[in-house]
């Protein structure tokens, strides 16, 4: 689907005060940034914000950054930071490939991939964000207990993702394909996908990864 671009909204996003315009000066120094040695947490591809501004609020011990690379998806997102009074979240306009560019070895704490484009054309399957292309991007910047959590309605995908994190040198610690109805259910905090999908009826699934250490 093809996003609507929104007029002006890379003149807002550059005039920010929530979005870090030049995070490459902050790799290695984002406890500095924060202003605290509390946990640093990232949502990659994080849409209208809903999920990482949530889990900001209530867990005011951990930072947050959220990553989303669409200016018009990212607009949203500020307008509803800018009512909001949080000093442990900001966000970053780059590509998700660009994370070790920008976080420096055992810099990050937990990364989150929340209902990302599933590409399901075989051809394009290295753009999957559970790809061994991405997963060795996460190896970099994750401590050596770091975790991912990824979430999504796409079980082609999801299957997909349970081969591949394997076959990357990593763990899948924890899974399921019906979020809703799991013991993994506590404590879930939703994104605006997965409020729309699951009052459809669709399944969620969700799994927790970490490197394999065996």
């Amino acid at each position: 689907m093809r996003l609507r671009h929104i007029k002006g909204a890379e003149e807002e996003i550059a005039e920010s005060p929530y979005v870090v315009q030049d995070p490459q000066s902050l790799k290695g120094r984002w406890h500095e940034f924060f202003g605290n040695d509390n946990p640093i947490r990232i949502e990659v591809g994080m849409g209208k914000g809903k999920f990482i501004m949530e889990l900001a609020q209530m867990n005011p011990d951990i930072n947050y950054v959220g990553i989303e690379r669409y200016s018009s998806v990212l607009l949203r997102g500020l307008q509803k930071r800018a009512e909001l009074e949080l000093s442990n979240i900001y966000f970053m306009r780059i590509d998700a490939l660009e994370l070790t560019e920008v976080f420096a070895e055992n810099e990050v704490e937990r990364i989150y991939l929340n209902f990302s484009d599933p590409w399901p054309k075989d051809r394009h399957a290295k753009r999957r964000l559970t790809s061994d292309r991405f997963l060795a991007v996460y190896d970099r910047i994750l401590q050596p207990d770091g975790i991912i959590e990824f979430k999504t309605d796409n079980q082609d995908l999801f299957r997909y993702s349970l081969e591949s994190i394997p076959e990357a040198g990593w763990q899948v610690t924890s899974h399921t394909f019906d979020l809703h109805h799991s013991d993994m259910a506590e404590g879930n905090v939703m994104t605006e996908y997965e409020t729309k999908f699951s009052a459809e009826g669709k399944p969620i699934c969700k799994l927790t990864a970490r490197r394999d250490k065996s």
